[in-house]
């Protein structure tokens, strides 16, 4: 019988430095990270300003230990030559790098395209921006809320027209900056398998990999549709609420104990078995609702019918006739749903980490799910350049006399 060795990590063995702050280039520097790669983060005196956000414990911020994971702090003083030598000596050693900064911000610290080249020939170099690093827009300040707003994410999540006077909600977390971050990630791996592809058949490539992310594009390429209704038919697509504008019925529908339940019970074969579960045998045998365009004309109908039935449960127990029907349905989970949901807990997407600071933590887990060579969390977010002696000296190739002297200047911390 063989013995099966402890898989590594798919992304074991890559190197990638972080130049970023707040959210998009974390974000996808911790993407790699969980899935292996050792990511070097380089911070500025005072670290990163996202490590004084949400809320706070043991005077430190909780999603800091999320986002910072699988990381090396490294606090380098990019406005002294030294701290930019530091950077370039790492950067020299490693596979990637990605940089959130406006376009041009990393050049105008001394590492334009040339200089990049003649330190690491062969760099996947990813640029995550507002509006991306050409265009006439390319200067313009951007986060990720400004993202959402010109990629039409935020008029979509707008109340239905002429159902409230309040402004249109953001989705609640930034999921701008996110989608930004994993385009970021695409290309990296991307650049990384076309430049392994190439060293494989014998042509290695020495160019720069440039991937260019912006938060607006990256937002826009969600959009299915909508620009091409447009273009064609002129038609702009406008927010529905809780509905899905092209299927139904899916919504969101009451039940007794004020908890709302989404049902999606959108085809065919599902329409006819929600309602003989609600006792609608009437509705399942209108010829206008036996297929979805029909539905979608008489999605009200469907819809008071559906909440004057679920309304008549307490959500869970809701939850559990509509899942026994084999209809797709959910309570609308919280954070506390979530940290008891036992699919969730099987499968690690909610586990628990131990983080110096604050003790036993729940973490998010890790995806993609590699069953076979698992990605882990081998860190929490580390303390403000808790391992800039030890990058600089087995990375950077810097003497203990060379730290001392660079920690004296205050270039490094």
């Amino acid at each position: 019988m063989s013995t099966r060795h402890e898989a590594t990590p798919p992304l074991s063995g890559i190197r990638i430095v972080e130049i970023g702050h707040f959210i998009a280039a974390p974000f996808a520097s911790r993407i790699l990270g969980d899935l292996g790669a050792e990511i070097i983060k380089i911070e500025p005196p005072g670290g990163d300003p996202v490590r004084g956000w949400g809320a706070q414990s043991s005077g430190a911020s909780l999603w800091w230990s999320v986002h910072g994971r699988n990381k090396r702090s490294v606090v380098v003083d990019l406005k002294q030559p030294e701290g930019i030598e530091a950077v370039a000596r790492i950067i020299a050693r490693s596979d990637a790098l990605i940089e959130n900064q406006r376009p041009g911000g990393l050049a105008r610290l001394g590492f334009d395209r040339r200089r990049l080249q003649e330190l690491r020939p062969g760099l996947v170099v990813a640029h995550v921006s507002g509006y991306g690093q050409t265009g006439p827009a390319r200067d313009r300040a951007a986060f990720g809320v400004i993202g959402e707003a010109i990629g039409g994410l935020r008029h979509l999540t707008d109340h239905p027209p002429g159902t409230t006077g309040l402004p249109p909600p953001r989705v609640g977390i930034s999921i701008g900056d996110s989608i930004a971050g994993l385009y970021a990630v695409i290309g990296v791996l991307a650049g990384l398998v076309r430049r392994s592809a190439l060293a494989s058949q014998g042509q290695p490539d020495d160019d720069i990999c440039t991937i260019d992310v912006a938060l607006t594009e990256a937002v826009l390429s969600l959009m299915e549709g909508v620009v091409t209704e447009y273009g064609a038919l002129g038609l702009v697509r406008q927010p529905v609420g809780a509905r899905i504008a092209s299927a139904a019925p899916t919504n969101a529908y009451p039940s007794k104990d004020g908890r709302w339940v989404i049902i999606a019970a959108n085809s065919d074969l599902l329409f006819q078995r929600l309602m003989a579960l609600i006792g609608r045998g009437d509705l399942a045998a209108d010829p206008a609702l036996k297929n979805n365009a029909g539905r979608l004309e008489h999605v009200e109908l469907i819809d008071a019918a559906i909440s004057a039935w679920s309304c008549t449960f307490d959500a869970k127990r809701l939850a559990e006739v509509l899942a026994g029907a084999d209809i797709p349905s959910t309570l609308i989970y919280s954070a506390a749903d979530i940290a008891g949901d036992s699919q969730f807990r099987a499968r690690g997407m909610v586990r628990e980490v131990s983080d110096p600071r604050h003790g036993t933590l729940l973490h998010p887990g890790i995806v993609p799910h590699f069953p076979d060579s698992p990605g882990t969390i081998r860190s929490t977010g580390p303390e403000v350049g808790q391992d800039t002696e030890a990058v600089l000296a087995d990375i950077a190739g810097y003497t203990a006399a060379e730290i001392e002297q660079l920690q004296k200047k205050g270039v490094i911390a």
